[in-house]
């Protein structure tokens, strides 16, 4: 697997001169060139890269999955994800490319913060589409950041930072609205959902496959699990994790009130390794135990 090591180098693959800064750079698509060569077949890197494109054409693999690069405008890759280019079938279109290296956020809060902007983790076919003035908006910060790269001195991360936070959490604002401007689609993966998760512990499922995860469900839905949990909570107030247990705890109500099963057997059939985990949860979320709880229906224990 290759690595592109750095900014000047990714410069270097895209026929571009040298950065004006050695950890940032705003790309601009139109000038750039991907330069026929083997690393595109199989590479990572080290930094964040928010790419603002449009009539861009091509075939990338990002992680575990493939998609069309004409697809949405504004989209985000983390460092150390595996990528994969087909240059020979690509069109950079207009647009903008603003990569960062992990280091230029040493020491400073916005390394431990940038974790919690999700879409760094959603599959890049789940980009975000934007409207003219939301476009105009973004790159006037690329624009500013861009210029801020000329100036290096003892501010230049602080500002530059300060520049992708305010970036970032504009990006928070148009993701939340298109959660709930495109209704029509996400009210059907809502019911995808609501449908795979009551399929699972009808069918016991649970009991042959295990405990059902968040990357499961995701996975089922061909969405990313931050994707999928963000697209719950915005809609329900919950996250993916939350409903799981939801229906778990429901199921497990359900067994303790209308069946003999020990409580051993009920966790087993819920998908759990060990019975202990499934008390401990039962616990939290009914501030009871399960023997607990039958008891209320005059049942043996």
């Amino acid at each position: 697997m290759n690595t592109i090591p750095s900014i000047s180098a990714f410069h270097r693959l895209l026929s571009l001169p040298e950065p004006k800064h050695p950890l940032v750079s705003v790309i601009n698509l139109s000038e750039s060139i991907f330069l026929d060569n083997t690393v595109w077949k199989g590479f990572t890197n080290r930094f964040y890269c928010i790419a603002l494109k449009r009539n861009a054409t091509g075939k990338i693999k990002y992680g575990q999955q493939h998609y069309d690069y004409d697809k949405g405008v504004l989209s985000f890759t983390a460092p150390n994800q595996v990528q994969y280019l087909d240059v020979h079938n690509m069109e950079c279109g207009d647009g903008y490319l603003l990569i960062f290296h992990e280091d230029f956020l040493l020491k400073h809060p916005m390394a431990g913060l940038i974790s919690t902007f999700g879409f760094f983790s959603y599959s890049v076919n789940e980009a975000l589409h934007l409207s003219e003035d939301e476009e105009n908006n973004l790159i006037e910060i690329l624009f500013k950041i861009d210029k801020e790269c000329q100036h290096i001195d003892r501010h230049t991360q602080e500002i530059i930072l300060s520049q992708i936070e305010l970036l970032l959490n504009y990006s928070n604002r148009f993701y939340e609205r298109q959660f709930f401007t495109r209704k029509n689609n996400n009210h059907q993966l809502l019911t995808r959902f609501e449908h795979f998760l009551n399929e699972y512990f009808r069918d016991e499922k649970s009991a042959r496959e295990g405990l059902l995860t968040v990357h499961t469900i995701a996975e089922a839905m061909n969405l990313s699990p931050n994707y999928l949990s963000d697209l719950l909570r915005i809609h329900t107030g919950q996250n993916t994790q939350q409903h799981i247990h939801e229906k778990l705890i429901a199921k497990a109500k359900e067994k303790l009130s209308s069946t003999q099963l020990s409580v051993s057997e009920i966790a087993y059939t819920l998908g759990f390794e060990h019975a202990q985990s499934f008390s401990t949860l039962f616990k939290k979320k009914t501030k009871m135990a399960p023997l607990e709880f039958r008891s209320k229906f005059g049942l043996n224990n």
